[in-house]
């Protein structure tokens, strides 16, 4: 069924800190809840690259001697799932009411909706990719505390390899759900920033996440910039899911709501630690 024309707002941040990122993405949800904007599709980047954890992940997972030596930060987001080092990638953001035909229905639901954009958007940068419904893999069957080595509800995968990875969190405000497309580096570095009891089971880790996750770069044999990826998304979203995008910038709202959302939570270790 073809969805209804709907115009968002599109808004590209530049490089920030984890905890403005995440301060950005609930700030706008607020907004959203009292009807002062419209739905949005936000894209950004991190600098300096950040560790960021599920919502309900322990904290005792984070090596913090490791992220001070690389000058990596870490972050808990509001949404579930595990942990992912934002380094060179394109992030997004979704946010919009529970009403928006995009986002109805429930969390499966509008997660596949979503997905086809998503693929769309790789297709765009000529990367031939599947959606498919999460299956049991043997990290099912033990904890690991790496995001990209655990599946999603609908794997993006390219040669059975993810290569997005996104988590949703629903509240009376509306619907945030945010992803990771990564451009290029070494996706193993994660395994420096979280503990592991034995080093044996940090180099299992790494082996593991180059088997089942994957880089642009690495799949399409060249770098692709951040631009190139933010305007593959744009146009992706605005075909598949029948959007009218307006190029926009946060209200003075949003921006002096995520300073207080800096200060009072995602800059502060009574949140970022709570578990």
């Amino acid at each position: 069924m073809e969805l209804p024309r709907s115009n968002w707002r599109l808004i590209k941040t530049p490089p920030a800190s984890g905890a403005w990122n995440m301060a950005v993405d609930e700030a706008i949800l607020q907004a959203v809840g009292r009807q002062e904007v419209p739905p949005t599709l936000r894209l950004y980047s991190w600098d300096p690259p950040c560790l960021s954890l599920g919502y309900a992940q322990s904290y005792k997972d984070v090596h913090e001697n490791a992220l001070s030596s690389n000058g990596w930060e870490v972050v808990r987001r509001v949404t579930g799932g595990r942990a992912i080092l934002h380094t060179d990638e394109l992030t997004y953001s979704v946010i919009g009411p529970k009403t928006e035909p995009r986002l109805e229905g429930g969390i499966l639901t509008s997660y596949q909706r979503l997905s086809q954009a998503l693929m769309l958007t790789l297709e765009n940068l000529k990367l031939s990719v599947k959606a498919l419904p999460k299956e049991k893999t043997p990290s099912d069957s033990g904890y690991d505390p790496v995001c990209f080595d655990v599946p999603s509800h609908y794997e993006i995968t390219i040669d059975g390899k993810k290569l997005v990875g996104s988590a949703q969190a629903r509240r009376k405000e509306g619907v945030l759900q945010h992803g990771t497309l990564p451009l290029s580096g070494d996706l193993t570095r994660i395994t420096q920033a979280l503990v592991y009891q034995e080093e044996d089971k940090r180099n299992s880790a790494a082996e593991k996440l180059l088997a089942r996750a994957t880089t642009i770069e690495y799949a399409l044999g060249q770098k692709i910039t951040w631009e190139d990826a933010a305007n593959a998304m744009e146009s992706a979203f605005s075909k598949e899911l029948n959007i009218q995008f307006t190029q926009s910038e946060l209200t003075h709202a949003e921006i002096d709501q995520s300073e207080i959302l800096v200060t009072e939570k995602y800059g502060n270790p009574e949140w970022n630690q709570k578990i």
